[in-house]
């Protein structure tokens, strides 16, 4: 069962309350995160960082979503599974 609750980050002086929800399947799990319209996927990897995930629709869509952005969140979801 997927739980969705809002995901705080600091981008740029302001304060975002980003849609997100804990994806568990079997043994692993991901972050789904709503970023200007659109799902990202959080999961970790191999040294349990995460790292962004985008599906090819919505790469070839050309939505823009900062780098620094992507950062943040994941920075913010290290913080909340350590």
């Amino acid at each position: 069962m997927d739980e969705e609750f809002e995901l705080p980050v600091d981008f740029k002086g302001e304060q975002l309350l980003l849609k997100a929800s804990l994806i568990v399947t079997g043994y692993t799990h991901k972050f789904s995160v709503i970023v200007n319209g659109q799902t990202v996927i959080f999961e970790p990897d191999e040294e349990r960082n995460y790292r962004a995930v985008l599906s090819y629709d919505d790469i070839s869509k050309k939505r823009n979503i900062e780098i620094e952005l992507l950062k943040g969140i994941a920075a913010v979801i290290e913080q909340l599974v350590k």
